[in-house]
């Protein structure tokens, strides 16, 4: 897919990568300049929601026992 550059630096993001991506009038994209190609990277209404459901779990409870071993016996 292509797309051109107009005079004031504007392009249009292609129909069908709109569909795919669920991309609308006031979403955001990221360019990132990667090894001299360029990569267009969505970028969610809310990046912390994005994330949500991408760790391991069981996040507080490794942290609470860490923090118990560098207690130490008491």
């Amino acid at each position: 897919m292509r797309s051109t550059i107009t005079e004031r630096g504007q392009t249009v993001v292609p129909a069908e990568i709109r569909r795919r991506f669920h991309l609308g009038p006031s979403d955001r994209l990221e360019w990132v300049v990667d090894d001299g190609a360029i990569r267009v990277v969505p970028v969610p209404a809310n990046p912390v929601a994005a994330f949500r459901g991408q760790g391991q779990g069981g996040g507080t409870r490794r942290l609470l026992a860490d923090r118990r071993d560098d207690r130490g016996p008491e």
